[in-house]
């Protein structure tokens, strides 16, 4: 057998995952599973979106597109950003990808030489240090803590700063947490020297705040955006990196080679998302925020720790140290137990074990459900 190579040998599962395949399995034997633990929007594609789709199918638009992206979806980008953020953005510096994780890989890939640092907050979403070991460079990690909300401080990250740091990721709205970023400590983030990586997949994903985008505060930035989760679109891989001019022809060349350019079909669909899809978006907000409300005192109520209200996405990192060690054998207990799939903690990195994550991307009768049956697997444990 010829010998596999170490990054493929040591890159971790995505533990998530395996909460929900291990769930699927479950399902298979005949047993009802309620899934808080995936975080993928419960609602179909709006409409207009799919029109746009099949329109574009029925004009014959099932070619190669430029590799940046059909200018048309990247001027949409930019006039969304100017509406949303008050800042200007030229199309000549916006990448369309196949989704927001071949974005970031195309980010580190111009970032990062081995050996060199990106600082990120723990906990973070999984995959961030996973793609910069996978490059050979070396993920810095600063602790955030739930009585701060889990937000990054500037003077924490200060602190890691050193000759080999080559850039600083922020994710606000965050997952896992749900939680925002002030504008304050964004502001302090961008003058710290290095430039910023903004993860703003979950914009607009808001309840009563106001989620900035870094280049509001910078032109050293680096924007990863995409459409699987403020337009239910996850299955369509379309995402998009707002970049400065001179990594356009870099990013580019990367694009070309690995992955020529993302669907044309998805792209026009892009278009409609911005330009279209506003009332949808408002609906299935609304509903979210519903679901967040009802979950938080809920929550708390059945004694979990949660400092702070997350206020974005669709997640909230609760606390339950109170009933065990280990995030991993808690969860996999619930899951098997109360047949209800959360997130252990310790898979969005170490100062995270002992939380747990919910999502409600779920209908509120589940939510209910679910959360009545860990509420039960509590008492009787």
């Amino acid at each position: 057998m010829n010998q596999i190579s170490n990054r493929a040998r040591e890159i971790p599962p995505f533990i998530v995952m395996d909460v929900l395949e291990k769930a699927h399995e479950l399902e298979s034997q005949g047993r009802s599973i309620i899934h808080l633990e995936i975080g993928e929007p419960d609602f179909p594609t709006p409409d207009c979106i799919c029109q746009a789709a099949n329109e574009a199918i029925r004009r014959g638009e099932t070619h190669y597109t430029h590799s940046l992206g059909i200018i048309e979806l990247r001027e949409a980008i930019c006039q969304d950003y100017r509406e949303r953020y008050d800042v200007n953005v030229d199309p000549g510096q916006v990448v369309i990808t196949s989704g927001t994780s071949p974005a970031m890989f195309m980010i580190f890939s111009a970032l990062l030489e081995a050996g060199e640092e990106i600082i990120i907050s723990d906990p973070h979403y999984p995959c961030y240090p996973n793609f910069a070991n996978f490059m050979g460079a070396r993920p810095v990690l600063v602790k955030v803590f739930e009585e701060d909300g889990f937000q990054l401080r500037a003077e924490e990250i200060k602190k890691k700063i050193g000759p080999k740091t080559r850039a600083i990721l922020v994710n606000s709205p965050s997952n896992p947490t749900g939680n925002l970023l002030s504008r304050q400590r964004m502001e302090k983030i961008a003058e710290l020297g290095p430039p910023i990586v903004s993860d703003e997949i979950y914009h607009g994903l808001v309840y009563g705040e106001k989620e900035h985008s870094i280049l509001e505060f910078t032109n050293n930035a680096f924007v990863l955006n995409g459409f699987s989760k403020l337009y239910a679109m996850t299955g369509w891989r379309l995402g998009y990196l707002i970049v400065p001019p001179a990594f356009v022809r870099p990013l580019q060349k990367i694009q070309q080679n690995f992955f020529i350019s993302a669907g044309s079909v998805s792209q026009w669909a892009g278009v409609a998302a911005l330009k279209k899809a506003q009332a949808d978006v408002d609906r299935m907000k609304g509903i979210y925020d519903e679901r967040r409300r009802y979950m938080i005192p809920r929550l708390r109520k059945m004694g979990f720790g949660l400092t702070v209200e997350p206020a974005g996405a669709f997640y909230m990192l609760v606390n339950a140290k109170h009933l065990a060690g280990s995030s991993y054998e808690l969860a996999f207990e619930i899951l098997e137990k109360a047949g209800v799939g959360v997130g252990p903690g310790i898979d969005f990195g170490h100062n995270a074990e002992g939380y747990l994550r919910f999502s409600y991307a779920n209908s509120l009768e589940n939510i209910q459900e679910g959360l009545s049956r860990i509420e039960d697997f509590i008492s009787r444990r």
